[in-house]
């Protein structure tokens, strides 16, 4: 039989870096770098995370990922897309003013989530809508309002522009995870159908940046409180 044994070897800085190895890896710092220290618009005052149901960041990243997925799955399927949510613990920072760069959009959505559409039929709406009230956070959304009475119940839904019908099949983009039931969002996927669009939400960042020029979050109300 074989012995194996180990010992804790701690990692400090008192030796310094190694030259060798710092100046092979400089050219590929340098590079990611210059990547992500490129302009791609400009923000003319801070897009934040303020509000108690929508924030500023939260609808200009809803309003964003509905424009730039509505054309591939136009593209795809002959459809358009009806509306969007994503959930607020995805959006991990704000824009600052001025210069927006590849490093802003990678400091919003650090992670690897992709865009899919669920197809939801309007009982699984009317649940999304009671999970939002539930949750009291002010997840993002877009092509989608409602209200929220006094009793705590929705109402007035509105999805692209009409109100919410009755034995109609509605197609809202979303990400992977909570496609997935992360956030214990388990309405999406009751769903008949889904169509993922090999589509990462940092890249729908990207795109729209360099697509606006000047970035400006939208003001029109999502969810209003009676």
């Amino acid at each position: 039989m074989t012995r194996i044994e180990g010992r804790e070897i701690a990692v400090g800085a008192e030796k310094g870096e190694d030259a060798k190895i710092a100046a092979f890896i400089k050219p590929y710092h340098d590079h990611i770098e210059a990547d992500m220290s490129t302009v791609l618009a400009v923000a003319p005052v801070a897009i934040d995370k303020t509000g108690q149901w929508q924030t500023p960041i939260g609808n200009l990243f809803a309003d964003a990922t509905l424009q730039k997925t509505d054309s591939i799955f136009l593209k795809r399927q002959g459809r358009h897309l009806d509306f969007c949510m994503l959930n607020s613990g995805g959006v991990r920072s704000i824009i600052p003013a001025g210069d927006v760069t590849m490093r802003t959009a990678y400091e919003i959505m650090p992670f690897e989530n992709s865009c899919i559409v669920a197809e939801m039929k309007p009982e699984q709406i009317q649940e999304m809508v009671t999970y939002i009230i539930g949750e009291k956070k002010p997840h993002p959304l877009s092509g989608i309002s409602f209200s929220i009475g006094k009793d705590g119940r929705a109402s007035d839904i509105v999805i692209a522009g009409k109100p919410l019908e009755a034995n109609r099949t509605y197609y809202c983009v979303t990400n992977d995870y909570l496609y997935l039931g992360g956030d214990s969002m388990v309405f999406f996927a009751k769903g008949p159908k889904s169509y993922p669009l090999d589509y990462k939400l940092r890249n729908v960042l990207i795109d729209y940046f360099k697509q606006v020029d000047t970035v400006v979050a939208p003001t029109n109300p999502r969810i209003t409180v009676e």
